[in-house]
């Protein structure tokens, strides 16, 4: 979807947390689903990856999401910190970090 939308690949799109869409997430589904096809829906192996599959999913929309808010609250902390205080030249904490449930 990126590559489209934005006319160039961008590799950390891939890689990297957060963002839509969920690679990590895509990933994880279509091996469920070529596993639930090649093994049958029953089989053992089916059920750990669509374990796998729930424990991902869960992370990209549940607990990233949170740190990301987590993230923001923090930044906006340094921000307003005196220009003398030790921390107010940390750098930025990255924010989009989890998935929204549209994403």
């Amino acid at each position: 979807i990126c590559r489209y939308k934005e006319k160039r690949w961008d590799a950390k799109r891939l890689l990297g947390s957060g963002g839509m869409p969920s690679s990590h997430s895509a990933a994880v589904s279509a091996l469920a689903v070529a596993i639930g096809f090649h093994d049958g829906p029953g089989s053992s192996s089916f059920a750990i990856s669509l374990v796998l599959a729930c424990v991902v999913m869960y992370d990209a929309f549940g607990v990233r999401l949170h740190a990301g808010r987590q993230a923001e609250v923090l930044n906006q902390i340094v921000f307003e910190l005196p220009a003398e205080h030790p921390l107010a030249d940390t750098r930025p904490l990255r924010e989009p970090l989890g998935h929204t449930p549209p994403q």
